[in-house]
């Protein structure tokens, strides 16, 4: 069986004295990079060493030194500003250091990066000062076997997808959970995603919403041929081994939607929770239902008079 641990969704404190801070900040606007030297000057009249990634240090003109596991290893916390892609990204960078990240919304949507622009400052002031907590976040580790030999191993925040290319065939794929056969699937490919990765590509695809604090793994047909072939939930200390059985042209394994492989007849994706976990910190208040309910925009037309407040 997998690796269990206490997959706790908001009970652990961030440790202190706090002292060396790591930043990683997405290219993009002008304002970006303002609001990133904004942010290096204001540590350091604060004290706190800074630890840039090397691309981030380029974007103000700083040496360039630093890898981002180099950050990982010595920063109490990281800093990453972007949108939930650049928190996926780095993720597979900083999974084995196990180093707090504060997640930064420069992006759009922002389901995991909760503190906006605006409120950088404000969160970093209850960060410093302890009143915060930090959410450990499940990890998918996933490798293939090919002719035997161990190859592409990769780890996942939000999913793992097996789907077709630019080639319209269908993908016919075989799944066993913990040495069992469940089922064959026949369509477009299938997705094996996280509590976490449950409001991503899973939620589009039909699939249920997952409180991050619920122990379980969604898989997940994407346009199967079979009308009966629904999402199904499984614990998540399952093994799951998923065999890609016919030959089709250009079927791809896509991690975290930002890797991609190529899967060949007869391969073997092997999938189970990490040893390790990643871990978030939040300073919000804000219930999981009330990310929910703005990040979906559920009850818009019901929602009450201003004066009012949801729990």
């Amino acid at each position: 069986m997998a690796t269990t641990y206490n997959n706790s969704f908001s009970a652990i404190l961030l440790k202190h004295p706090l002292q060396c801070i790591g930043i990683f900040c997405k290219p993009g606007p002008i304002e970006n990079q303002k609001l990133l030297q904004k942010l290096v000057q204001w540590l350091r009249q604060k004290n706190l060493s800074v630890f840039l990634e090397a691309d981030t240090a380029r974007l103000i003109g700083e040496p360039p030194i630093h890898s981002i596991s180099d950050v990982a290893k010595e920063a109490d916390f990281i800093v990453v500003l972007g949108g939930d892609g650049t928190l996926l990204k780095v993720t597979r960078e900083v999974y084995l250091f196990d180093t707090p990240l504060l997640a930064v919304n420069l992006g759009n949507l922002g389901f995991l990066t909760d503190v906006p622009r605006a409120g950088l400052f404000d969160a970093l002031e209850k960060v410093l000062a302890g009143n915060c907590k930090v959410e450990r976040r499940m990890l998918l580790k996933a490798y293939m076997l090919r002719d035997g030999e161990k190859t592409e191993e990769h780890y996942v925040l939000n999913d793992l997808v097996i789907s077709k290319g630019v080639i319209a065939n269908i993908v016919n794929l075989e799944v066993r959970v913990d040495g069992h056969y469940m089922t064959s699937y026949r369509g477009d490919g299938l997705i094996v995603a996280t509590p976490t990765g449950s409001t991503a590509y899973s939620l589009s695809a039909g699939g249920p919403i997952i409180h991050p604090n619920i122990h379980n793994l969604i898989i997940n047909p994407i346009c199967p041929c079979a009308l009966t072939n629904r999402p199904i939930i499984i614990p998540d200390d399952s093994e799951i081994d998923i065999t890609l059985t016919l030959a089709s042209e250009d079927v791809r394994l896509t991690c975290d939607g930002q890797v991609s492989c190529p899967i060949k007849p007869g391969d073997i994706l092997k999938i189970q929770k990490a040893e390790t976990t990643i871990q978030l910190i939040r300073v919000s208040e804000k219930s999981y239902y009330q990310i929910l309910r703005e990040k979906l925009n559920w009850g818009r037309a019901t929602e009450p008079e201003s004066n009012e407040t949801l729990d």
